[in-house]
């Protein structure tokens, strides 16, 4: 990502002065690709980390893999989550694996302790260590496991660029965002698992045609609505107590999913008719320069956008406070600035 693709988006201030700011670029865009609105840099090339994984889960949920193991919505849901390694999510992590037939030594994810705080301090309590089934991409992993194990393929290199479970992912991932899977970038996520560069406003098209699948081949549309179903239905399971894109979905009752991504990414997708009949599928794509290692830019970003979008209903906005625009406090709770956007999206009318 180069400075010219950002502009500022993000300021912190500390009594007359801005103190910091965080810049960045974002795009909203309908089901065909038309701009809604944007800021920055509509082509920037960057690497949607973890907001990919219900376009990777797509192919597997499109093969009818979830019914090939008779997994339930919420599995579904967990194959497309960064969650924070609760006991929960461990559990339904277990029950999967034993309806799949593959166990915690297949997980290529790595290990490292749970996001969730309390969960972690309890572990620690009880003298207990960590393991794969904690990592936040195991519920990806899992998915590719299963996706080889249903196709016959072999499980111990499914991580490999030239595995067909990956190159299927690519593939469709391409599709789905009106790319050129030959000609695009390839990283390695932290968990291991290839990652792909995509332009900002061809990812958040991509997320649009999630939402709304109209005009797609039939089996990709059911699956479509198969993973936006599934996360709006059970958002615990996408990320955790108190995280953002579990908040919001469970706010909005079906009329979003959410996905983060690390080093300041996010895609929401809004689902046609949301915020009003006959309003359209919106995909929108963020991302911050910086990493935004805390999220408070991303998640303040998120909901001016939102708002601006005109989604909310009465009192929604105010429930989402913590993540958005407000008064900065010390540890004494005297407020010593603010923190506020640069940029003003109109209202917009639908």
């Amino acid at each position: 990502m180069h400075s010219t693709d950002c502009v500022p988006l993000i300021a912190f201030t500390r009594g007359e002065l801005v103190e910091s700011i965080h810049y960045g670029a974002f795009i909203v865009v309908d089901q065909l690709g038309n701009v809604i609105a944007s800021m920055g840099n509509q082509e920037t090339l960057t690497y949607p980390r973890s907001s990919m994984k219900p376009l990777q889960a797509l192919p597997f949920i499109e093969r009818n893999g979830d019914q090939y193991f008779d997994l339930n919505p919420r599995e579904v849901a967990i194959v497309c989550a960064s969650h924070s390694g609760t006991d929960t999510h461990v559990e339904v992590l277990k029950a999967m694996h034993q309806k799949i037939g593959i166990g915690l030594k297949d997980l290529m994810c790595g290990i490292h302790w749970p996001s969730d705080k309390k969960t972690a301090e309890e572990m620690r309590m009880r003298g207990e260590e960590p393991n794969s089934y904690r990592h936040n991409c195991s519920g990806k992993h899992t998915g590719m496991l299963a996706h080889a194990k249903m196709r016959g393929l072999p499980l111990e290199n499914y991580l490999s660029m030239d595995h067909p479970i990956q190159q299927t992912i690519l593939k469709t991932i391409a599709d789905m965002c009106g790319i050129e899977a030959e000609h695009t970038p390839v990283g390695v996520d932290g968990c291991s698992a290839p990652v792909f560069a995509i332009p900002l406003r061809s990812f958040a098209t991509g997320i649009a045609r999630l939402c709304n699948p109209e005009g797609l081949d039939g089996r990709r549309a059911a699956a479509c609505k198969c993973i936006t179903h599934a996360m709006s239905l059970f958002p615990d399971m996408v990320a955790g107590p108190g995280r953002f894109d579990t908040v919001l979905m469970n706010l909005m009752q079906g009329k979003v999913i959410a996905k983060a991504g690390a080093e300041g990414y996010q895609c929401i997708g809004v689902l046609p008719n949301a915020f009003g009949k006959d309003s359209p599928a919106l995909g929108i794509a963020i991302k911050i320069s910086d990493g935004d290692l805390t999220r408070r830019a991303i998640n303040c970003v998120s909901v001016s956008i939102l708002n601006a979008v005109g989604i909310f209903g009465e009192g929604e906005f105010e429930k989402l406070a913590s993540f958005g625009t407000k008064a900065l406090k010390n540890w004494r709770e005297i407020v010593v600035g603010e923190m506020k956007t640069l940029f003003d999206l109109p209202k917009l009318n639908w």
